[in-house]
């Protein structure tokens, strides 16, 4: 029942895009709206910049970077802001996105509003130190067939502080038919003590402007730039057991997050750890993880396949990663204990794990990830 499920969330996704590009070179020609002021929080911070383009690139453009998972193409939803001033009401391309208590506040898709005349936003305080930063990369090596590892130096700023857990947006130049930098958001899997470090887990994603890139043009010593960080995905401070489920770079923000527990001495907290692949060859980090085990007796890791092949031999649990959830919720883990989910993967895949963990009580405000498209 997955596939019904993403492929409507991606024709969601690619109809609201061709909208948005359509409605975007129709304005560009049509008109001109000479310079327009953004008042942000009440006069806190104000912008003067040229009108016409949308709000969330003349933010960036002004040091005010608001998280987009898809780059502006208003086809993740991430990019909201609160309009406290006239825009007019809500286009088509936005509707998707927003709830009936976000349309009656005036949330609306900073990707999608165009600046006409003056506007006044409201925005978290969080995001004035969100920091555009110029790195290097030091190194790319393959972690599977098509996930690759990729390790940032940054030279200016030098040093990100963020939670384990969150994402940055990678930029990448224009090449071949790509006319314009564009950017992504990924999960850091580099520990929040490597301030000087960004490492992302980036799988090759068929059409993906950025992940085709990163796999056949980026090189070792090329300048990229990252923004961030960003997201609310991090270890809530409670002791609940941590119910922790992913699938291929999904791996990202856990490597970061057990790492990072490891290293602050929180290795009382029981975490359960289910990753799924198709095939052994979807599988990495494996010896890191064992070694993780021994090091943490209440650390448990299991992965699954879905489809083993003969070759792999898979001695190991099969079936879709929900279904092993569950069978171990059922069987082996305490569940007289409080419970938290964290999640990192697909939106088919995050729905059906929020179904199974509310089956066993998992409190839906003890759930926690964040929803790339």
């Amino acid at each position: 029942m997955l596939i019904p499920v993403f492929l409507a969330s991606s024709a969601v996704g690619v109809i609201t895009a061709l909208l948005a590009l359509l409605i975007s070179i129709t304005d560009r020609v049509v008109n001109n709206y000479g310079e327009v002021t953004i008042d942000i929080n009440q006069g806190k911070r104000q912008l003067k910049l040229k009108g016409g383009a949308p709000l969330l690139f003349s933010l960036a453009e002004g040091g005010i970077y608001v998280a987009s998972a898809c780059g502006g193409r208003g086809s993740c939803g991430a990019c909201k802001v609160k309009v406290t001033s006239d825009v007019g009401p809500h286009l088509p391309t936005e509707l998707p996105y927003m709830s009936k208590d976000e349309i009656a506040e005036n949330v609306r898709l900073s990707c999608q509003i165009k600046l006409k005349k003056d506007i006044a936003i409201q925005i978290p305080e969080a995001l004035f130190n969100i920091k555009r930063y110029r790195g290097t990369v030091e190194r790319i090596r393959n972690v599977t067939h098509d996930i690759k590892e990729v390790y940032i130096r940054l030279d200016e700023p030098k040093e990100i502080n963020f939670l384990a857990g969150q994402y940055v947006q990678l930029m990448v130049p224009p090449y071949d038919k790509i006319k314009e930098p564009t950017e992504r958001a990924y999960s850091m899997s580099s520990r929040p003590s490597d301030r000087n470090h960004v490492e992302l887990l980036v799988r090759l994603v068929p059409g993906g402007i950025v992940t085709t890139y990163v796999h056949t043009r980026m090189k070792e010593g090329e300048t990229v730039t990252v923004t961030g960080p960003f997201g609310e995905f991090h270890v809530r401070e409670t002791g609940a057991t941590m119910l922790c489920v992913a699938g291929g770079s999904g791996m990202a923000p856990f490597k970061s997050i057990l790492y990072d527990m490891i290293e602050k001495g929180k290795t009382d907290r029981e975490v359960w750890y289910f990753f799924g692949a198709r095939t052994k060859k979807d599988l990495f980090y494996l010896d890191e993880l064992k070694q993780l085990e021994s090091q943490w007796p209440s650390f448990h890791f299991i992965a699954a396949l879905s489809e083993p092949q003969p070759e792999d031999e898979w001695k190991g649990e099969t079936g879709l990663i929900t279904q092993v959830l569950e069978k171990y919720l059922t069987t082996q883990i305490d569940r007289s204990k409080p419970m938290e989910g964290y999640l990192c993967g697909s939106p088919g895949m995050l729905d059906a794990c929020i179904a199974v963990m509310k089956k066993f009580q998992v409190p839906p405000e003890k759930i926690y990830f964040d929803k790339f498209a």
